[in-house]
């Protein structure tokens, strides 16, 4: 039930306009039915529930909502995939369901239960239940983030909130300003900025954090409380690599069993990485599911990898379909999509990913199957290979000088990033991160008020690798995926789901030995040796990381003097970057590839604040 949702709580409710008018917005999430209801808490305070659907199981309306208990009202977007094994313990507890989907059963179960449901359900959600009993709202959010909810709360004691800020902003009735700092951050220090505090890009607009529950009786009294905590601490040192392997493989098909469940047809996005064509392969061969991929393909050799695609369409004879980079009227639509994301869109990967999702909805599909976070559970990014060196030698491994050898052989002809050209690099300065945030000085130049904010990361595990790991998937790389897959698909009408954010799979790659996530210079070995006999071999063992992705000069010719007039017409962006820099920059003979993602976050925060302030 993969939706949107928006509500209220406070003294002075939105008026049936202002609703109106939310969930005339909330369509693209949920183009299948639409509902709201009006109650009153225990405490006087006025509470409004709305909901858009998207149905992808059971389509009957049986599962429509605002969905009412005695106990309580749910609005939920996401999913709960093992649905049918809750509606055995409702059974067990002498209580039916007249629905065949996961809407009723979350209703049931959180009224059973209570909070405490969400501790035995496995999915994405983003919810809304108003306890009957307790006469509260009670906010929750998946433990990955995998779903969105903001928060907006006022002095007046309200609180609104909603899967996207639109939604809260039509309840109110005007916008917030925009977080000016927050537009800062990107532009100097990149995505990887935009999750290391509670900031959004709109004053006093917070996310509820991935894995929290908030109680909400009043404006004034509302606390947030985490439910679930990551399962990070020390690797047991007995665990072989065949039996990390081994392991690997039963969750993770687990895992895409589940999230095969639907009603509805589903589409695999498929890249030429281990990360995809390991889903495809279970999918394919182990559930016997007819698969279709869908993949970006592009010019450029740098991100070319429809070879490796093909190994796969080939030899799993699977159904499939292409979607070339698209350069035509690129700033009128990146303009469209950055309106509906209400943010700059973070990477111009997320263009061509936006791309990707049209073409899977026109093709009929309402279900997309992506391979988010297999990199942070297995280790995939290049820095993890020094800083898997790193703990090889503070460990005095015997084996540091064979892994040396092969990432000179094969990791080192792949590096752009000057930093990582030094194997030893954590092993020399094992608190540097002046890889991450590349170049952030040189940018604060280009401000009008230079702006600096040195890296943070939380200290979450043992090792580093492992701890670089948890960041990216808690704080840094994931929750911006999130984001940016969520929307996207959503602006087609498509769900997407991603089977390596399973809390059963993440528990046990948290106990993997750190020694066997690398092996003959292939970061990601357990998991490559879990797809091995599902997907191609030359697929397995390909060292690059590829992923969907394109320069900005794939898709805009920065050279021409019409595209350059545009870039540097009169905008707000300009009382916040120096216009003469960033002429400079488009003189340049040729961009690095940190100055032409800048030159991206430029273009998209320009559009972002055109639209927005």
């Amino acid at each position: 039930m993969v939706c949107g949702i928006a509500g209220y709580l406070g003294p002075t409710p939105p008026s049936d306009e202002r609703i109106d008018a939310c969930l005339d917005l909330m369509t693209r999430r949920g183009p299948d039915g639409a509902g709201s209801t009006r109650l009153t808490s225990l405490h006087g305070m006025d509470i409004v529930l709305i909901h858009s659907r998207l149905a992808i199981l059971d389509l009957t309306t049986h599962a429509d909502q605002p969905f009412m208990t005695d106990e309580g009202a749910l609005v939920f977007n996401g999913e709960i995939y093992n649905y049918k094994e809750l509606q055995a313990t409702l059974r067990d507890s002498g209580i039916g369901t007249r629905s065949l989907g996961d809407t009723e059963t979350l209703a049931r179960i959180i009224s059973l239960q209570g909070m405490a449901a969400l501790e035995s359900c496995e999915g994405m959600w983003a919810l809304a239940w108003f306890d009957a009993r307790e006469g509260s709202l009670l906010l929750a959010r998946d433990r990955f983030g995998e779903k969105p909810l903001y928060v907006l709360r006022q002095e007046d004691g309200s609180v609104f909130f909603g899967s996207e800020p639109k939604f809260i902003f039509a309840m109110r009735g005007r916008n917030s300003p925009i977080n000016m700092r927050q537009v800062r951050r990107f532009l100097v220090n990149g995505y990887k900025s935009l999750y290391k505090s509670r900031e959004t890009f709109f004053e006093g607009m917070e996310e509820l954090p991935a894995g929290h529950l908030a109680r909400v009786s009043s404006g004034r009294d509302y606390v947030e409380a985490p439910y679930w905590s990551p399962p990070y601490g020390q690797s047991p040192q007995d665990m072989t690599f065949d039996a990390a392997v081994s392991g690997t493989k039963t969750l993770l098909t687990r895992s895409v069993e589940l999230r095969l469940r639907s009603d509805v047809p589903l589409a695999f996005c498929l890249s030429g990485g281990i990360d995809s064509n390991v889903l495809v392969g279970i999918a394919k061969r182990e559930l016997n599911q007819d698969v279709h991929g869908f993949t970006i393909v592009n010019t450029d050799a740098r991100y070319e990898e429809l070879d490796m695609v093909m190994a796969t369409v080939n030899e799993l004879k699977l159904d499939h379909t292409t979607i070339p980079v698209d350069t035509l009227d690129f700033l009128p639509r990146l303009r469209n999509l950055i309106k509906y994301h209400d943010a700059p869109v973070f990477t111009i990967t997320y263009f061509a990913q936006w791309l990707l999702m049209e073409a899977v909805a026109e093709t009929g599909y309402k279900v997309s199957v992506s391979g988010t976070g297999a990199d942070e559970l297995f280790s995939g990014y290049f820095d993890h290979h020094n800083a898997y060196l790193a703990y090889l030698s503070a460990s005095k491994s015997p084996h540091y000088t064979a892994a040396l050898n092969d990432w000179t052989r094969d990791v080192s002809p792949l590096v752009r990033n000057p930093h990582l050209g030094n194997p030893d690099y954590f092993v020399d300065h094992p608190l540097s991160r002046k890889h991450i945030y590349l170049d952030a000085h040189y940018f604060s130049t280009f401000l009008v008020k230079p702006f600096i904010e040195p890296f943070t990361e939380l200290l979450i595990a043992e090792p580093l690798l492992r701890n670089r790991m948890a960041n990216e998937l808690l704080a840094e790389s994931v929750p911006v995926i999130l984001h940016e897959d969520d929307l996207n698909a959503m602006y087609f009408s498509v769900e997407n789901r991603s089977p390596y954010l399973d809390s059963d799979l993440l528990n046990w790659s948290a106990l993997i030995p750190t020694e066997h996530l690398v092996k003959r210079g292939r970061a990601k070995a357990v998991l490559r040796e879990a797809g091995r006999g599902l997907v191609p071999d030359q697929v397995l063992d390909n060292p690059r990381k590829v992923g969907f992705n394109a320069p900005i000069e794939d898709y805009l010719d920065i050279k021409s003097e019409s595209v350059r007039s545009d870039l540097l017409s009169d905008s707000p962006i300009f009382d916040v970057v120096r216009r003469d820099r960033i002429a400079e920059l488009l003189d340049s003979e040729s961009l690095s590839n940190s100055r032409s993602k800048f030159l991206f976050n430029f273009i998209s925060c320009k559009i972002f604040l055109e639209e927005f302030q």
